[in-house]
């Protein structure tokens, strides 16, 4: 299967420090941050790729590395054969920009309260000179809303509608690639299952690929074919949906599986998820789970597992077996 979009070791580290003042006062050294470490995966054409994981754990810096908003610090990101980061021709990483939309968490903060929604969802189009002519109009129906809301405002719609909006909004420029940061977290659930189904038929319909970027599993089991797991910005686990839902191997997504709330299991005692994220500018040595890890033993200290074949899976653990 042909991978549109190739991740290559891909590492994003954020300058923290206090002013240059303080640090020579204080005697402080530079404090880095390391976001994302070394993250390697491919997304399948017509696929949904999903990235999992705790808060702080690099999912939405991956997805605006990916988009662009963000230059990576070190690594590559390569869609349709063009790597964005290196690639010499301008014109040519223009025009795949244009084939990568997004989709963000909040859908009111992301929409212009001054714009109509006409001009919010023909924007993509207008700003690459195209002819939007009654473009907004056509794709308000096709996400299921009316063609006359092309001329209310953003405060005009409840929560569900206006992430509608930015779905039509997406896809206005035909992208091939739709990079969804949370994009149900804000709404209840029951609209929650609406925008989730409109984005699965435009799918099928469209062929079109989604890295989907969330933390809520019952969603992930819904929407995606290929999963990643990611700790304090490094990926421990990789594998297609069913396979990790029915044997995750790292005890990372096992202890997430384990916190989830599920519909069949009222009454059941589960234990808390043990410890805190550690400080991601002073992370632990070897791998960065084994404080928190109850089958650490003292290589996981000193080394750090590298992301392996383990049966249909990749596992960054010492410990798993196929």
């Amino acid at each position: 299967m042909t991978a549109l979009v190739r991740i290559r070791h891909l590492t994003r580290v954020f300058d923290v420090s206090k002013p240059w003042l303080n640090r020579v006062i204080e005697r402080l050294p530079k404090a880095l941050l390391t976001a994302v470490s070394d993250v390697t995966f491919d997304i399948p054409e017509r696929q949904v790729y999903a990235l999992v994981g705790e808060s702080g754990s690099g999912k939405s810096t991956i997805g605006k590395m990916v988009v662009g908003l963000l230059p990576p610090s070190d690594g590559d990101v390569e869609i349709e054969g063009v790597n964005l980061a290196s690639e010499a021709d301008k014109a040519r990483v223009a025009e795949t920009r244009s084939h990568i939309q997004m989709i963000f968490q909040d859908p009111y903060a992301s929409l212009n309260p001054r714009w109509r929604v006409r001009d919010i969802v023909a924007e993509p189009v207008a700003a690459q000179g195209g002819e939007t002519n009654g473009l907004a109009e056509r794709l308000l129906e096709q996400v299921g809303l009316s063609a006359a809301d092309a001329g209310k405002y953003p405060h005009e719609f409840s929560g569900g509608q206006r992430q509608r909006i930015c779905i039509a909004r997406a896809l206005a420029s035909e992208p091939r690639l739709i990079v969804c940061d949370e994009p149900t977290s804000a709404l209840d659930v029951s609209v929650q299952a609406q925008v989730l189904n409109l984005m699965s038929d435009l799918q099928e319909k469209l062929g079109l690929t989604y890295l989907f970027i969330t933390h809520d599993l019952a969603v992930v089991q819904h929407m995606a074919d290929r999963i990643g797991v990611l700790y304090l910005g490094r990926l421990v686990e990789e594998a297609a949906a069913e396979e990790l839902f029915a044997r995750p191997r790292h005890p990372y997504t096992q202890m997430l599986f384990d916190a989830a709330p599920r519909m069949d299991a009222f009454g059941r005692e589960v234990d808390p998820p043990k410890g805190e994220i550690p400080d991601p500018i002073n992370p632990p040595t070897g791998c960065a789970f084994h404080p928190r890890c109850p089958i650490a033993v003292d290589r996981c200290l000193e080394e750090r597992p590298e992301l392996r074949a383990v049966g249909p899976a990749r596992v960054a653990c010492h410990l798993a077996d196929a």
